[in-house]
């Protein structure tokens, strides 16, 4: 640990010695309960049986079969599966190994197909680390601070965060929409647009769904100028919410989906997919790299897959994210500093504040070192580390989420007293 960069900030103390499902242990023997779930990555859990099985099986027979160099299997057979999960059309599909890389890819071929410069982004969201994804992001400065200069052609435009706004949902629809418009009067033309890029539920900013009307005026605006819309499921989708994808609610049909953490259980593999004619449209050679679609991490979710849909995980998703909401929102009745709770399926934002504009991070950071006591790990997101955030794996059960709440009320007990 001495030799492990001080920028790495640890949210814990744990040194993790072993897992399953929804439970971590650690070197000395102690069980949390994870619902962190490595930030929504292992969506079935800490070594899945039928998981491990398939990694095991394909270490057996090759590890790395480059994919610009030799085809494989497990990511052919992967890839069609991807495209039946995929909106209807988007019927192509290109592998990397992270969210940023996928981000940027999307980013390449959005330029390529178009030919326009300019990405429009929306305030708060998060899209990753690398050059081109962190200057999409803006869910907080700690991406962006003395990186500069970032890379150019990036708007920025206003999400209608209605709890931050202090406005009702629909008042906040109105405006970004209106803002909207007049940044393609006044920042960036159509002509100029390439795409515009959303999370349809922001998570690092504070697990803020971006309501129906707000995504449905963004698509009839691409719709109407020939600009892409880019879905960035990187984090809400696959199965997450209580759907498969996060934005199907809505109605809109994105041009391209990015996809990664859960779709292979802990396994590093990210996909973007998009029409064939779209992708047709990108510069050859343009998509590839070392590592991306690694035979290993393809078969690992060819089995991701195939438990989410034999143990019905997305349903499960709704129902668990539904009881927890509800064991949350008695909480958030009892407690003043418990400013909002938003959110879908398990993946649930609950705000430590006393209002919109006074953020209480010093109890958030309280109550997850409480928890982690406790035995229950949680993270914490939001500019000033105030949204405690909820993210059990989706095989999560029901008596593990009344056991996770309970744990919280005792911690808030604590906290409640100490203040």
């Amino acid at each position: 640990m001495s030799h492990l960069s001080p920028l790495l900030k640890q949210s814990s103390k744990v040194c993790v010695d072993s897992g399953e499902g929804a439970w971590l242990y650690d070197t000395n023997g102690k069980r949390y309960l994870d619902f962190t779930s490595g930030i929504g990555v292992t969506s079935t859990g800490h070594s899945h049986p039928d998981v491990v099985k398939a990694a095991q099986a394909q270490v057996a027979k090759v590890i790395h079969a480059q994919y610009t160099t030799v085809t494989h299997e497990p990511m052919l057979t992967l890839t069609d599966r991807l495209v039946k999960k995929m909106p209807k059309g988007l019927d192509s599909v290109a592998f990397s190994n992270s969210g940023s890389e996928a981000v940027e890819m999307a980013l390449r071929l959005a330029r390529h197909a178009t030919g326009r410069a300019n990405i429009l982004t929306f305030h708060g969201g998060f899209h990753g680390r690398t050059m081109g994804a962190a200057s999409l992001t803006t869910s907080g400065t700690k991406v962006r601070t003395g990186f500069h200069p970032m890379m150019g052609g990036v708007v920025t435009s206003p999400f209608p965060h209605a709890y931050r706004y202090g406005w009702d949902e629909k008042t906040a629809v109105d405006f970004c929409l209106r803002e909207l418009d007049e940044i393609l009067k006044t920042h960036s033309a159509p002509s100029d647009t390439a795409a515009m890029m959303i999370e349809p539920v922001q998570g690092e900013y504070g697990y803020y769904p971006a309501p129906d009307a707000f995504l449905q005026g963004i698509a009839e605006r691409c719709k109407q100028h020939g600009i892409l819309l880019i879905a960035d499921e990187i984090q809400a989708g696959y199965g997450r919410t209580g759907d498969f994808w996060s934005h199907t609610r809505s109605g809109i049909q994105p041009d391209i989906v990015i996809t990664a953490k859960g779709l292979a259980s802990g396994f590093p593999l990210s996909a973007i997919a998009a029409s064939e004619s779209l992708m047709s449209k990108g510069l050859a050679g343009s998509q590839g790299g070392t590592y991306g679609a690694n035979a290993v991490a393809c078969a690992a979710a060819l089995a991701t897959l195939e438990v989410v849909e034999k143990e019905k995980l997305v349903e499960n998703a709704a129902k668990r994210g539904q009881q927890l909401g509800e064991r949350l929102e008695a909480y958030q009745k009892e407690y003043a500093w418990i400013d909002d709770l938003r959110g879908r399926g398990l993946m649930l934002g609950m705000e430590i504040a006393h209002s919109p504009d006074r953020p209480r991070g010093d109890i958030a950071e309280r109550i997850a070192k409480a928890a982690e006591e406790r035995g229950l790990l949680l993270l914490r997101c939001g500019t000033s580390g105030q949204i405690i955030r909820w993210l059990p794996p989706l095989v999560v059960t029901e008596e593990q989420i009344n056991e996770a709440t309970d744990v919280f009320g005792c911690v808030l007990e604590g906290i409640e007293d100490e203040k």
